[in-house]
């Protein structure tokens, strides 16, 4: 009988009471505070404003201590997870995006997160002068978190894979690949005293002062691309720190712009970025063709949902010149943890006929991504061997 009620009142909740209650079931104080907090959002079409209040009835005091309070509330009820959903929702409607992005006092109460800080770019110089302070502080705290989760393995991954690919048979002990001299001395194993005595050892090469390989990074920032944007600008950062690799960020819509500067801060980055408008893919790649020193030794990921708006006939040309040069291209559709892509399937199945590897890339698998493309394995094997899915 306990689990009937709990699932009409997830109905009653679902529904929103009044004419569309068919439940019938009473919603105790907290319930009805949950079910304030979900109609003051998703009723909103409804009564063409936004409306919330401490009290139960739909209060008439100013919008903004309505829409603080409101915020506070949500992440009372509701777990994270949700909370950024019904954030994100919430800034899709622009009478409450104002309300939240362009007064200081509710944009510090907002979570921030990669939605907040793509809706924030998106806006750019459109937000008034006495919130850009805050909006730094928030793009700020959600790079420090983006760091602090990405950027050792990215390190890790990345040197790994760079060190694999210069061996060292005469290592120091502080250049030891103990894994590799382990299994290759696997035959000497000594049983009398169960240990391996080595006969060849292997270590990670040396240092060097030339960059090993060039990376760049090339970046659709059309409104779809909002949290991608994000995540590579990230990456980005994080790699250029990287002696050994030599990293580039190009990001483009109907225009491109090099960013390879402000990757020494992500946040300077990021405030440089404007999302939106259209899309010209073909002119991107042309600056890359540009930019572009080594290409035997250069991986280009584009990230892009392929969506052409410029020349598609020499998009579709340049990309069979840069692959005919020698540099390794890797097409992701999106890169974040938002599920399956938008993208344009003749485009993908272009791509992927010339033996691109193209596919959606989660932020987690993304350090892998490029380990594996730095030591050249087949990319479309990685990504089936990981059951990510391949498009065209």
């Amino acid at each position: 009988m306990a689990i009937h009620e709990e699932t009409l009142k997830r109905w009653r909740l679902l529904l929103g009471g009044d004419q569309a209650d068919g439940t019938g079931v009473a919603l105790d104080p907290t319930e009805a505070q949950i079910d304030k907090a979900l109609s003051a959002l998703y009723d909103f079409e409804i009564r063409g404003k936004f409306e919330y209040s401490p009290e139960r009835a739909g209060g008439s005091g100013a919008s903004q201590p309505n829409v603080a309070r409101w915020l506070g509330d949500i992440r009372t009820y509701f777990p994270a997870s949700v909370v950024q959903v019904m954030q994100q929702d919430a800034l899709q409607k622009p009478e409450l995006q104002k309300k939240l992005l362009f007064e200081p006092e509710i944009l510090e109460q907002a979570t921030p997160d990669v939605h907040l800080v793509a809706t924030l770019m998106e806006l750019g110089k459109l937000i008034p002068s006495k919130t850009r302070d805050t909006a730094r502080r928030v793009v700020q705290k959600v790079v420090d978190e983006l760091l602090e989760k990405l950027a050792q393995n990215t390190i890790q991954s990345i040197t790994g894979a760079l060190n694999r690919g210069v061996r060292n048979r005469r290592p120091r002990l502080s250049e030891m690949d103990w894994p590799s001299t382990i299994r290759k001395n696997l035959k000497y194993y000594q049983p009398t005293y169960q240990t391996i005595i080595p006969e060849e050892l292997v270590g990670f090469g040396r240092k060097t002062r030339r960059s090993l390989k060039d990376v760049v990074l090339c970046l659709d920032q059309s409104g779809s691309m909002g949290s991608s944007v994000v995540y590579s600008g990230i990456f980005g950062s994080v790699m250029a720190s990287i002696p050994a690799i030599k990293t580039q960020m190009i990001v483009f819509d109907t225009e491109v712009v090099d960013l390879t500067e402000d990757l020494r801060d992500p946040v300077d980055l990021l405030f440089g970025v404007q999302l939106g408008g259209g899309t010209d893919i073909n002119r991107a790649l042309g600056y890359c063709q540009q930019v572009i020193q080594k290409p035997n030794d250069t991986i280009l990921v584009l990230i892009t949902d392929l969506y052409e708006g410029g020349n598609l006939a020499q998009m579709r040309l340049r990309v069979q010149e840069i692959v005919a040069s020698g540099v390794q291209l890797i097409c992701l559709l999106a890169l974040n943890d938002e599920g399956a892509p938008y993208y344009d399937h003749g485009n993908a199945k272009f791509l992927g006929d010339l033996g691109i590897p193209v596919f959606a890339c989660t932020p987690d698998m993304f350090p892998e991504v490029m380990a594996a493309a730095i030591n050249k394995q087949d990319l479309k094997q990685w990504a089936g061997d990981r059951e990510i899915a391949l498009k065209g």
